[in-house]
């Protein structure tokens, strides 16, 4: 089940979807008196019109992610076929969906904007009870709607700081097992150069004697013709050609891999997906080096999450001569020039201090683009 789907059929959403097909029901099914000021009854095919275009931008809303100008236009229409319903049909159900779009205009709007938003649409309630509706307490009528209106909109507003802070907590657990992973790859590769430089400089320097003194032997009249003399020489050359092997592969495998701290880093996110590709010579020299790049694909998801709405990001480490290519893109909606940001200057100052760069751009579709280069040797 894709993320989408989930949303669309998770338990808020399918309260809600309960609530539309009541207030429907009721709407064209039951018998209600028209307001005062239309001459007769809007047809009932009207009314269930304007009631599932509600319901249509409600789901649409909710299965996002869109760009947030989107979002805001979205619940606002909702706010307004609302009061179109209610100047049409003077159907005691109908303030119900004004609960719905409370719900979410809390989550896109600042706490005070939403505040302000919620008081206006109250005294539009107020005025349609007592003018269009006409009926006996208005006032009452509308504190109560508006109490139904503030509790909704609090335990959403929890519901979705909670949810807020779940994500910032999983994205700082990733950082922490993304850091672990690579003060252990860290750990394992100073150790390989360690056991590398020790069989070098240990076993072959006494593999080296022994050569020297065996070859000695050999020249010796008493022992040149002996067979455990020429067997022990060689099998020191063998040996000395199969330690120089194993330091050979062991420092193939200089530097770090961080396939495993990309992936670490990537995994709490539900949205966009990682798409790693890394080189099999793609390694970096130093922990400084490491953490420029985690850094770089760190801020590039987050530019995802909070601006492109990305749903896949793609990530591709090689080497290039003597240098490693970064390349970072998503397939976002943007569009217009990149601001730099904080995140953004705090990476290119990071590789620029390393001795690398960054370039920042679009994609043909419109996703972030960035490109960014460390020397291999720095």
């Amino acid at each position: 089940m894709n993320d989408r789907l989930k949303q669309l059929v998770s338990p808020m959403n399918f309260a809600g979807y309960l609530a539309w097909a009541a207030i429907g029901w009721e709407l064209v099914y039951s018998s209600w008196s028209p307001p005062a000021w239309l001459a007769q009854p809007v047809p009932a095919p009207a009314l269930s019109a304007m009631h599932l275009a509600f319901l249509a931008l409600f789901m649409a809303t909710t299965c996002g992610p869109w760009p947030r100008p989107v979002e805001r236009a979205m619940v606002l229409a909702q706010l307004a076929i609302t009061f179109g319903l209610m100047l049409l049909a003077r159907n005691s159900t109908l303030p119900i969906l004004l609960i719905l779009c409370v719900v979410q205009l809390v989550q896109m709007w600042p706490p005070r904007a939403s505040v302000a938003m919620v008081v206006a649409i109250n005294v539009g309630v107020y005025l349609i009870y007592r003018h269009v509706w006409d009926i006996g307490s208005p006032l009452v009528s509308t504190l109560m709607h508006m109490s139904f209106q503030g509790f909704a909109a609090l335990t959403a507003w929890f519901a979705f700081t909670a949810g807020q802070a779940r994500d910032e907590l999983a994205a700082a657990n990733a950082d922490l097992l993304a850091t672990r992973s690579l003060l252990a790859e860290s750990a394992r590769d100073s150790e390989r150069l360690r056991l590398s430089r020790e069989l070098h400089d240990v076993a072959g320097h006494k593999l080296t004697a022994l050569k020297l003194n065996l070859a000695a032997l050999a020249r010796d009249p008493r022992f040149a013709e002996e067979d455990a003399v020429q067997l022990c020489r060689c099998l020191a050359d063998e040996l000395l050609a199969d330690i120089r092997g194993v330091v050979q592969q062991m420092r193939q495998g200089d530097g770090l891999d961080l396939v495993a701290a990309l992936n670490a880093l990537a995994k709490p996110f539900p949205r966009p997906r990682l798409q790693l590709e890394v080189g099999e010579d793609a390694r970096v020299a130093t922990v400084a080096q490491a953490e420029a790049v985690l850094r770089a694909v760190q801020e590039g998801l987050t530019n995802a999450v909070k601006h492109s709405q990305a749903q896949n990001l793609w990530v591709v480490l090689r080497r290039e001569d003597e240098s490693l290519r970064l390349d970072i893109r998503d397939d976002g909606r943007g569009s217009g020039e990149v601001r730099a940001g904080n995140g953004l200057c705090g990476m290119r100052e990071r590789l620029e201090a390393l001795g690398g760069g960054l370039s920042v751009g679009r994609t043909g579709t419109g996703g972030v683009h960035l490109q960014a280069w460390l020397p291999v040797a720095a």
